[in-house]
């Protein structure tokens, strides 16, 4: 039986999806674990999880209730870490530019705190839920603070 040109180039791109495929999931694999050896017969074998961040925040949640208007108000998000290795925090970002962060710039070492700090201009009236995303060294997945209240109209 004979096979046509649109055959033969559809079989081939089949292959090839195939080929790309496995070569994918060998290299993630691949990037998940490795191993290393040291002295002697003594195999030591580490994955990427090992090297995620373990902090403790004390709330990830803030809620300041009513607050005047045209007074800018600071939350402050406290952690602990928990883990064996310092933890640096590489990224803060605020959900909008009403919403000003700074945060512990040096690593925090295994048992101490560090903390992420954001300042509210309460320009407008009315409640307000805003988030502030942290992305630690050696984590992944960022790490969502929020704070909320209401702004009150100013006195005149």
């Amino acid at each position: 039986m004979k096979t046509t040109n649109h055959q033969h180039q559809h079989s081939i791109q089949h292959v090839a999806a195939k080929a790309m495929a496995v070569i994918a999931l060998s290299l993630s694999i691949g990037l998940m674990s490795f191993t290393i050896h040291g002295h002697g017969d003594r195999k030591i074998t580490k994955t990427i999880s090992d090297k995620a961040a373990s902090i403790k925040w004390t709330n990830q949640q803030i809620s300041i209730g009513e607050i005047p208007q045209g007074k800018p108000v600071t939350f402050e998000f406290v952690f602990t870490n928990t883990g064996k290795e310092p933890v640096l925090i590489t990224d803060v970002k605020a959900s909008c530019g009403c919403t000003t962060p700074d945060y512990s710039k040096s690593p925090v070492k295994p048992g101490e705190k560090g903390s992420v700090k954001a300042v509210y201009n309460a320009a407008a009236v009315g409640a307000f839920t805003k988030n502030v995303t942290v992305t630690l060294s050696g984590d992944p997945n960022p790490v969502i603070l929020t704070l909320s209240g209401t702004v009150l109209p100013a006195a005149n």
